[in-house]
């Protein structure tokens, strides 16, 4: 669990925009996979991803989105002008994420910053390669639309 903890926050973070609701998720997904870890076969971040986006998606149907997300847990410290720097691009990063649909968001997240590959993005969320490149695609067009708008 230590070992996977931070990739699983990270994740939910940025998937639900609230660091509370990450937080629950995350443990709601360690309890989950504990549960059910004899039924686990295969590559086991896979499966970490997957059960993740999956709360996440149940979550998200549950509430309304905050416009805008908390700050996430810092990785590591920065000299003062490239953590201004960072916390500017976060921000923007984040409140574009809150724009994209839910499939168009976990896609996006898994796929350009998790850096999974697109099998297995579209293994996680169980659909076809060609949907997550469609979901990748459509939501990259809204983050640099949205991007542009706030320079």
């Amino acid at each position: 669990m230590a070992e996977h903890q931070q990739l699983v926050l990270r994740t939910a973070y940025r998937l639900l925009g609230n660091l509370e609701d990450a937080r629950d998720t995350a443990q709601e997904v360690f309890l989950r996979l504990l549960k059910h870890a004899g039924e686990i076969a295969g590559e086991p971040q896979a499966w970490l991803y997957r059960v993740t986006v999956n709360i996440c998606m149940d979550r998200h149907r549950r509430r309304i989105p905050s416009a805008s997300m908390e700050r996430e847990p810092a990785d590591h410290a920065r000299d003062p002008e490239q953590t201004l720097l960072f916390e500017e691009r976060k921000r923007l990063l984040n409140d574009g994420l809150a724009i994209l649909s839910p499939r168009e968001r976990a896609a996006v997240v898994l796929r350009d910053i998790e850096g999974l590959a697109t099998r297995e993005v579209a293994q996680i969320l169980g659909v076809e390669e060609v949907t997550i490149r469609s979901h990748v695609a459509e939501a990259r067009v809204k983050l640099a639309k949205y991007v542009r708008g706030r320079r």
